[in-house]
C-alpha cells in the first residue's frame, strides 16, 4: 500500500514528509542515507545547515516575516529507527523502504516497526519549513544520530551547535500529555568464555524455538506484565533438567531497550528424548500462558530437528551455570515514583543473549529517575554475574536522567496554547524512558524543555502503530507553541 496509505490524510505537508523519510532505510548507527536526504532537503530549500563530528544536524530556518526578532526555538528529534521485523518477513532494513498500512485510525506497516518513533518529529520539522500557514520564529532544526541504540548522538552533541534557550522535543508518544522528565540509563553485560565439550555419541540437533509474546520498550512497556522470552526460555531448560539435552549454541532478544519476543538454542539430544521434550514444551506453554493470559496470550514453543554445522557443545556444568544465571536475572519493576501515580521508577531489563563464536554475552539494561537506585540496581545485576562466575563484566551507555521543573516558562505557555485549542488541562508526566533531553541539558545548560508528541502503540516492535487523528492535532499543538512564542503572548 505505502504511498497510497497516506492519501487523503491531514496535514499532508507532515504525512508526505513521514513517507518521504519512511522511504529511506535508517538503522541505529547507519542513518547515512537519511542523512543524505536532509542535507539535499536543505540545499533544496536554501537553508543554513551545521553538522558536528557524529552527524548530528541541525538545519536553520528563518522566522516568519516580521517576527525575526522572537527567542529562537531549538525543534528537536532522532532520525534512526528500531529495526525489527515479524518472523517470516522479507524486509532488509539497509535497502527496503518501509511499507506503510492504514489500519483504520492508525497508520502501522507490513510486518516490521513503522519508525513512527521517531520519524513523526522528524517529518513534523521538516514541514515546518514550507508549511506557510504556520507563524514561527527563527528555528533551529536538530536531528540527533542513534538515539535508539545508546544516546549516540545527544552524548556527543557538538559544542555552540545550537543557540536557542527553550526546546521542544517532539520525541513522545502519548496524546494529551507533556513531558518534563525521564529515567537514565546504565546497560550492564556479563561475558563468559564457553566452555566447551564433544558432542556426545550419536546425538542429533534441534532447533528449540521460544516466540509468540508481545515483546516491546523497555521502558515504556515494562509496566504492562508482558513475558520476557528469555526468562521463560531459562524456566523451560530448567523443566529440562532429568533429560541429556547439551546446548551448541543460545540466542535471545535483539535489542537493548527491548523486551525480549523470540529465545532459541541449538541443542543436541538423544531422538529418544524428542517426545519427552515436546511433552514437557507442551505443559509448559499451558502453565505460561495461564500465567500470562490477560497481559501476553501468545507463548508458542517448538522443537525441530535440524542439520547444523556445530562441532561441540557447552560443557553440561557451564549450561546448568547459564541457566541457572539466566533464571535468577532480575527482570521488571523495582520501584515505583512515591511523587508521580503510576510511574515506574526504577526497572531492569534482561534484554539479550547472544552466543558470538567462543563468548556467550548476556546484556541487560537499567533505568531509573534516581541515579543512586539505577547504580544499586545495576550492582544487583553485576552482583548475579559474580555469582555466576562470568569473565568480564562491561557497563556501557550510561546516561542522565531529565529532572522535572515543574515551573519552567515552556512548560506554562505549552499548558495554555493546549488548554486554548482543547478546552481541558494537559497531563503533565515523566517517562520512564531515555529522552535525550536529559543528555542536552547537561550539554547545553540552562535550556527550557517540554517534550510532546501523538499516541504511538507498540514501539520498538512490529506492532507499532501511529494514530492518524493524533498526528493532526500534535501537529496543530505544534504550531500554536511556536506562534505564541513568537508573538511573546
Amino acid at each position: 500500500m505505502s504511498k497510497k496509505a497516506i492519501e487523503g490524510l491531514q496535514p499532508e505537508i507532515i504525512w508526505q514528509r513521514f513517507y518521504e523519510i519512511s522511504q529511506i532505510p535508517r538503522p541505529s548507527k547507519k542513518e547515512e542515507k537519511i542523512l543524505d536526504y536532509l542535507r539535499k532537503f536543505t540545499n533544496q530549500h536554501s537553508l543554513e545547515m551545521k553538522e558536528d563530528d557524529i552527524h548530528n544536524i541541525v538545519i536553520k530556518v528563518p522566522a516568519t516575516k516580521g517576527y525575526e526578532n522572537a527567542p529562537t526555538v531549538v525543534v528537536q528529534g532522532h532520525v534512526d529507527m528500531v529495526c525489527e521485523k515479524n518472523k517470516g518477513t522479507e524486509h532488509d532494513f539497509d535497502n527496503d523502504p518501509i511499507k506503510l498500512v492504514r489500519d483504520g485510525d492508525w497508520m502501522a506497516a507490513e510486518g516490521t516497526t513503522l519508525g513512527a518513533d521517531n520519524g513523526i518529529g522528524i517529518a513534523a520539522g521538516l514541514a515546518l519549513v514550507t508549511d506557510q500557514s504556520v507563524i514561527h520564529g527563527p528555528l533551529e532544526l536538530l536531528c540527533t544520530v542513534d538515539e535508539e541504540t545508546g544516546l549516540t548522538g545527544a552524548n556527543n552533541l557538538g559544542k555552540n551547535l545550537i543557540e536557542g534557550k527553550t526546546l521542544l522535543n517532539l520525541d513522545s508518544e502519548e496524546d494529551g500529555a507533556f513531558y518534563v522528565g525521564c529515567s537514565g540509563g546504565q546497560d550492564t553485560v556479563g561475558i563468559f568464555n564457553i566452555a566447551w565439550d564433544k558432542i556426545p555419541a550419536n546425538y542429533k540437533s534441534y532447533e528449540l524455538m521460544l516466540d509468540g509474546v508481545k515483546g516491546g520498550h523497555s521502558g515504556l512497556d515494562i509496566a504492562n506484565g508482558r513475558a520476557n522470552a528469555i526468562k521463560l526460555f531459562a524456566r523451560l531448560l530448567l523443566k529440562l533438567k532429568d533429560i541429556d539435552y547439551r546446548i551448541a549454541e543460545i540466542n535471545g532478544g535483539s535489542k537493548r531497550n527491548a523486551i525480549p519476543r523470540e529465545a532459541e538454542a541449538v541443542i543436541f539430544i538423544n531422538e529418544s528424548d524428542e517426545a519427552k521434550i515436546k511433552n514437557i514444551a507442551d505443559s509448559f506453554v499451558k502453565e505460561v500462558l495461564l500465567e500470562f493470559k490477560v497481559n501476553d496470550g501468545g507463548v508458542k514453543v517448538s522443537l525441530t530437528k535440524k542439520e547444523t554445522k556445530h562441532e561441540k557443545v557447552f560443557k553440561k556444568d557451564f549450561s546448568d551455570k547459564v541457566v541457572n544465571l539466566l533464571h535468577a536475572l532480575p527482570h521488571g519493576i523495582m520501584a515505583m515514583s512515591p511523587d508521580i501515580p503510576d510511574l515506574v521508577e526504577t526497572s531492569t531489563n534482561l534484554a539479550t543473549i547472544f552466543t558470538q563464536e567462543d563468548k556467550l554475552r548476556v546484556g541487560t539494561s537499567q533505568r531509573s529517575s534516581i541515579d543512586a537506585a539505577k547504580t544499586n540496581i545495576s550492582e544487583m545485576v553485576k552482583a548475579a554475574f559474580n555469582l555466576a562466575e562470568v569473565d568480564k563484566i562491561e557497563d556501557a551507555d550510561s546516561y542522565p536522567g531529565w529532572q522535572p521543573n515543574l515551573d519552567s516558562k515552556i512548560l506554562k505557555l505549552s499548558k495554555e496554547v493546549f488548554k486554548q485549542q482543547y478546552g481541558k488541562e494537559p497531563e503533565i508526566k515523566a517517562i520512564h524512558a531515555g529522552l535525550e533531553c536529559g543528555i542536552l541539558a547537561d550539554k547545553y545548560p540552562g535550556l527550557d524543555m517540554v517534550s510532546f508528541g501523538p499516541t504511538i502503540q507498540g514501539a520498538h516492535s512490529p506492532d507499532e502503530r501511529v494514530n492518524i487523528e493524533d498526528v493532526e492535532k500534535f501537529y496543530k499543538l505544534l504550531s500554536g507553541i511556536l506562534e505564541k512564542i513568537a508573538k511573546g503572548n
